[in-house]
């Protein structure tokens, strides 16, 4: 088995208007997920720095992975794969996506638990249009892969329907775990995070934290899913 999870951080900014990367970490802990996908880990502008820094990810045993492309920065465009220490990582890219402002996603490739998974990790646009855009790059980055991975996708779709738009796309390949509503974090009622996996591997149990330090430390809570990699054939994508 293997625990999966998504956190859109908001650069570390919670509820009470503090920014504050401990408070972040303490939410992972309460989630206790083999790997994560978080989602507006650097600044926005100048250097596009961290918000979480170097001391606090290997202290809590993990190791960032997907591409960091600055030295200040965590990740691709705000995108950030965490797993760790223990797993191994065979690959790691970052996904230029296709947007009118920047936008990117990230992927690896890692062995954990006795299986090897391809992970992609992504913030999609406002933009309904430009999001079937984003899922079609991604698809095809999958797609595209000689090497033939069981594969999760997990991130902040910004995606308010139910089953349309970039849904029905990941959806031809995927299927999703049933979490529930993440945003906003104190009164969530807008499902925008998705876990979603290849179609042949099983989800065993899923979820939204919704902790008193999850509701305080961003404006989404996260989700996470229990899967069985074990279960899906080598050549499913």
């Amino acid at each position: 088995m293997m625990k999966v999870a998504s956190y859109n951080i908001h650069k570390g900014v919670g509820g009470d208007r503090r920014c504050d990367p401990a408070r972040i970490m303490d939410v992972l802990g309460e989630l206790d997920a083999d790997i994560v996908a978080l989602q507006e880990v650097d600044r926005r502008f100048g250097t596009r720095a961290r918000i979480i820094p170097d001391t606090l990810i290997e202290r809590d045993g993990w190791q960032v992975v997907g591409g960091r492309t600055r030295s200040a920065s965590m990740g691709w465009h705000g995108n950030a794969i965490l797993v760790r220490s223990s797993a191994v990582v065979s690959a790691g890219a970052t996904i230029h996506l296709p947007s009118l402002e920047p936008r990117g996603a990230v992927s690896a490739d890692v062995e954990l638990t006795g299986a090897a998974v391809r992970v992609v990790g992504m913030h999609l646009d406002l933009s309904g249009l430009w999001r079937r855009r984003q899922a079609a790059a991604i698809l095809a980055h999958i797609a595209e892969d000689p090497r033939s991975l069981p594969s999760i996708l997990m991130g902040d779709l910004n995606e308010w329907s139910s089953h349309s738009g970039c849904l029905r796309d990941f959806a031809r390949d995927h299927h999703f775990a049933a979490t529930g509503p993440t945003f906003h974090a104190k009164r969530p009622v807008g499902r925008l995070d998705r876990i979603m996996v290849s179609r042949s591997m099983p989800i065993v149990d899923c979820g939204v934290l919704t902790s008193a330090t999850a509701r305080k430390a961003s404006d989404h809570l996260p989700i996470w899913a229990v899967i069985d990699p074990a279960r899906a054939p080598r050549d499913d994508v």
